[in-house]
């Protein structure tokens, strides 16, 4: 119980910063609790409802919030969010652990890739 309190912090912590807490939210429930991938993704999109709502108050407070552009991306990604969970309900439990994986490490190796691309320029 106190190992998932530890990575619920660590979850919102993340997600408050905008880098993806729900993957470890996600790696979390799959690889420690057994929750199967399409259940893990649902949970973490509960978990993540009142999280962002408080980070969205402190950013808009502080005015890091662009209403204008985010409008937009919002209608937008409420599509995409009706295609993937379409999709999702016909994937195989086994290509959907793959896909979520995949995207991780595709996300980690962009990350890494531009951490030495920003040390090679300020050298």
């Amino acid at each position: 119980m106190i190992f998932g309190c530890i990575v619920s912090i660590i979850a919102g912590f993340l997600g408050a910063i905008g880098v993806g807490g729900g993957s470890v939210l996600i790696l979390y429930l799959t690889l420690f609790l057994a929750m199967p991938q399409i259940q893990a993704q649902g949970t973490n999109l509960l978990f993540f409802i009142p999280c962002s709502l408080v980070g969205l108050c402190f950013h808009i407070k502080h005015k890091f919030v662009d209403f204008r552009r985010a409008l937009p991306l919002i209608l937008f990604g409420i599509l995409g969010v009706l295609l993937g969970f379409y999709l999702n309900r016909h994937f195989d439990e086994v290509l959907l652990r793959k896909t979520f994986g995949a995207f991780v490490l595709l996300i980690a190796a962009t990350q890494i890739f531009s951490l030495f691309k920003n040390k090679n320029h300020e050298n």
